[in-house]
């Protein structure tokens, strides 16, 4: 079966046929550089997503797992992991410019965490669209070159990374 079987035709009510719409992120030759694009709604990180993500990826680090040593440190509390952060980031961009439409993820560069995210922040990220070139290699896919940023809910930048993806063209599709 088909992962996205067709489901029966939708009528309105004069009895047309209505067409179907398929979410889908832009393909490379849709993107233009200079353009940032807003990821909606924002995402409020919990104690509850810290501390599954964080265990989940086996990282014991105290500064998000133990309260008591966190209130020792300079922030006083624990914070959101930063791999928590980057990759909430990351996926808030999926759905508006990449489903569908990423054929790989080539790298990450300049990474930052400017500022600490704290249990109950809301993230809200944005794309930077900084180069479309076409492959050498791979006629219908492009090279993307973008900056994911988010901020918390004072406008906080709390992560920068730039990214390197592979893309489809409409041209491939």
């Amino acid at each position: 079966m088909s992962p996205d079987p067709e489901p029966h035709p939708v009528a309105d009510p004069s009895g047309d046929a209505l067409p179907r719409i398929v979410q889908r992120g832009l393909y490379a030759d849709e993107l233009r550089t200079g353009v940032i694009y807003a990821h909606r709604p924002g995402r409020t990180l919990t104690e509850a997503d810290n501390v599954l993500f964080t265990t989940m990826t086996m990282n014991p680090q105290a500064l998000h797992l133990d309260a008591a040593w966190a209130e020792t440190t300079e922030f006083g509390e624990r914070l959101v992991n930063s791999m928590l952060t980057l990759a909430t980031v990351v996926g808030a961009s999926v759905a508006q410019l990449t489903q569908g439409t990423l054929v790989a993820n080539l790298g990450f560069t300049e990474i930052s965490f400017p500022h600490p995210l704290h249990h109950g922040d809301t993230l809200y990220s944005e794309t930077e669209i900084l180069a479309v070139r076409d492959s050498r290699s791979r006629p219908g896919q492009s090279v993307v070159d973008l900056v994911h940023t988010g901020r918390n809910q004072h406008g906080d930048i709390v992560v920068r990374a730039a990214r390197t993806t592979l893309m489809h063209t409409r041209e491939q599709a």
